[in-house]
């Protein structure tokens, strides 16, 4: 049995290695369920933000990556039982010399710019805050936006805070730090998503998501990319509930 996932390059959740396999938490994840439904021939197609749920509602691809579960792309794609609750943070040059640690923080000041990629929770959530549009940079890929920051074009990437941690280590703490919100409550969730025409994978993935999800076997392989029980234990809960 032959699937194939769509995925970008967002470290510690899937990335591509130099030698072209595939790795990452989520990666992982679905390698252990996928071949728990008995699904032999796993391939990884590389793609944007843009195209993850245009590629999968229109069968290029079986499945996506995990991404945050939000009520529109919900019109577009299905979602799984969730897999982590993420907070959001920013990466910024080492130092934080504007002392951005909020969106609202970034709306108060007016010399203050905020990359983003497009379409994404994280640019949503700005603009919800007050950030003007003005004050954001769009980029297609996070490879880009890291770019940016180094160039000092902006002055903070948005992204998951967990995300963030992970590319502060590969850059380097004298060059960027990774700063978690403050004041964040409920994080949101994020799970695999489906065509609305994949009814039968989507329930056998949810089918052993639940059996699997808050596992020994489950913590420790995330534990590897830094994910803690405070991004599983929220959709333990809610997985068992569902």
């Amino acid at each position: 049995m032959k699937i194939t996932i769509g995925y970008i390059e967002e470290p510690p959740f899937y990335w591509t290695e130099p030698d072209g396999s595939v790795v990452g938490a989520d990666i992982e994840l679905a390698d252990v369920v996928l071949r728990a439904i008995g699904y032999t021939h796993i391939e990884h197609q590389p793609t944007t933000f843009e195209e993850l749920l245009p590629g999968v509602s229109r069968g290029r691809w079986n499945m996506n990556v995990p991404l945050f579960i939000t009520p529109e792309r919900s019109l577009l794609v299905d979602f799984s039982t969730p897999v982590w609750a993420l907070g959001d943070g920013f990466l910024v040059a080492a130092g934080n010399p504007k002392g951005l640690d909020s969106y609202a923080a970034i709306a108060h000041r007016n010399d203050a710019r905020l990359a983003v990629i497009s379409g994404t929770i994280q640019q949503r959530s700005a603009q919800s805050h007050g950030v003007r549009d003005t004050q954001i940079l769009q980029f297609a890929r996070q490879e880009e936006a890291i770019d940016a920051l180094l160039a000092g074009q902006i002055d903070a990437y948005a992204a998951t805070a967990l995300g963030n941690r992970v590319v502060a280590e590969r850059v380097g703490s004298a060059l960027v730090a990774a700063v978690a919100h403050t004041g964040q409550d409920c994080p949101p969730v994020g799970a695999f998503s489906f065509g609305k025409h994949d009814n039968r994978l989507r329930e056998a993935v949810d089918e052993q998501l639940k059996r699997y999800l808050g596992s020994a076997d489950h913590r420790q392989r995330m534990a590897k990319y830094g994910l803690t029980p405070e991004e599983i234990d929220p959709i333990v809960g809610h997985s068992m509930n569902n």
